[in-house]
């Protein structure tokens, strides 16, 4: 099961790299517009869902992987035994508030592709395409947040570290 995680995680970073592509095509495509006198239109707008997309679709790679931002402050001075409850309650936070995200992204696009909603841009883009992959990205995004807290919740100490979050034993 981990593998597979692990491929969903790396595909959906994969992905968030083309959206960020994607990102820099439509702005440059802007600018040179801009600078030689025409305009393609629609370029603001498919800027702003492709960056959605990067963002949402990166976070579960970029959890695996240790890049998030923790605050360790009160870790670093706390006992192990309360370091473990502290993070197992982060953690079970996180992964509540990461199962709401997902819920509500995948609602969010269900709705706007039941009622065939359209961007109100100059292009009318079927909405739940950006919010599609940013629904993905939230589902991926849980299930890693889940896993952590698998993990965490058995005793695994989470550290920042590059590949993986299971560095030794909460109890060290």
């Amino acid at each position: 099961m981990r593998r597979i995680l692990d491929r969903v995680y790396g595909a959906a970073a994969w992905a968030a790299a083309l959206f960020m592509i994607g990102t820099l095509v439509m702005i440059l495509l802007s600018v040179t517009g801009r600078l030689l006198d025409f305009h393609v239109r629609g370029t603001d707008a498919y800027a702003g869902y492709c960056m959605a997309a990067a963002a949402f679709l990166a976070l579960a790679h970029t959890l695996k992987r240790g890049e998030h931002i923790r605050v360790t402050l009160v870790l670093e001075h706390v006992s192990p035994s309360v370091r473990s409850v502290l993070e197992r309650v982060a953690v079970t936070i996180a992964a509540a508030l990461a199962g709401y995200l997902a819920w509500h992204f995948c609602k969010l696009a269900w709705v706007s592709w039941q009622l065939d909603e359209r961007s109100s841009g100059l292009i009318a883009l079927p909405i739940w395409i950006p919010q599609g992959a940013m629904a993905f990205g939230a589902v991926a995004f849980l299930a890693a947040v889940a896993e952590r807290a698998v993990r965490v919740w058995g005793g695994a100490a989470v550290e920042a570290q590059h590949g993986d979050v299971e560095v030794g034993r909460a109890d060290r």
